[in-house]
């Protein structure tokens, strides 16, 4: 009784062993790779919903060639003067440092670099809101479009013209909201919501003023429209003024883009 007992034990651990065999066998033949297969899509797909989720910012240049003064370390070829094709000095290098800036806060950026003056620089914001129709009906969406210039110097800046924040001279800032959705020369009509581009602008105003005071003026309002009837959150943001450097200009962008960032917060 024992040697048979034995003997079907012998042939159980056989026949699982040829099992096991075959199953490794047959395993060898199957792709290896199959949970890093399906576990990649769902980790794109799980990236792909927290980036839609992010806040979004398109940062553009009407007036892509406006430039600062140039000095010893900031030399650039003039188009004419104060303003120079050469992205390193123009409108395009401040873009570039907002961007980095609220990159850093957690905002998607897409920063256009196209340059709108040529060929004639009076139509500089038919061809940027084509860019923006372009975009907005493709379905690009952002919560905040910001069309960022440089001012022109006027006595009117209380006789300064930047402001030391943490040691560092830094230009001036004002935000304009147009109030309009007429063309130019098309006559006048209000946009019935511009008031919410008001609020966003004085909102970001107060935030870059909470964070060093005085460095944002107060919000310019205008009947034109600034391509900003397209959507709310468009904003033209000045960032200093041709008598200010590229560097007091860049400096200015942290302060902007905390301040973006607190204004969102506040509203979300």
């Amino acid at each position: 009784m024992r040697k048979h007992r034995a003997e079907g034990v012998l042939m159980l651990f056989a026949a699982a062993a040829v099992f096991a065999g075959g199953t490794a066998y047959r395993q060898s033949r199957r792709p290896p790779l199959v949970m890093t297969v399906l576990n990649q899509p769902a980790q794109s797909v799980v990236q792909a919903v927290a980036q839609e989720e992010l806040p979004r910012v398109l940062i553009y240049h009407t007036h892509t060639w406006e430039a600062y003064e140039i000095t010893e370390s900031e030399r650039y070829t003039p188009t004419e003067t104060w303003r120079t094709q050469d992205d390193h000095y123009n409108m395009v290098a401040v873009g570039e440092a907002l961007a980095k800036e609220l990159t850093a806060r957690g905002f998607v950026v897409v920063h256009d670099t196209t340059a709108f003056e040529p060929p004639n620089l009076s139509t500089a914001y038919t061809r940027s809101l084509a860019m923006l129709r372009s975009r907005l009906d493709a379905g690009e969406k952002y919560d905040y479009l910001f069309d960022v210039h440089r001012d022109a110097y006027s006595g009117a800046y209380n006789g300064g013209n930047c402001l030391q924040v943490d040691g560092q001279s830094t230009a001036y800032v004002m935000l304009l909201v147009g109030k309009g959705v007429g063309a130019t020369g098309a006559g006048f009509d209000e946009r019935p919501d511009w008031q919410k581009n008001l609020a966003l602008a004085q909102s970001i105003t107060g935030e870059i003023n909470g964070i060093a005071p005085g460095l944002c003026r107060e919000v310019k309002i205008k009947n034109g429209r600034f391509n900003q009837h397209v959507s709310t959150g468009a904003l033209l943001i000045e960032v200093g003024n041709n008598r200010n450097t590229l560097s007091e200009a860049i400096a200015a962008c942290p302060a902007i883009a905390e301040a973006v960032a607190r204004a969102h917060a506040a509203e979300n």
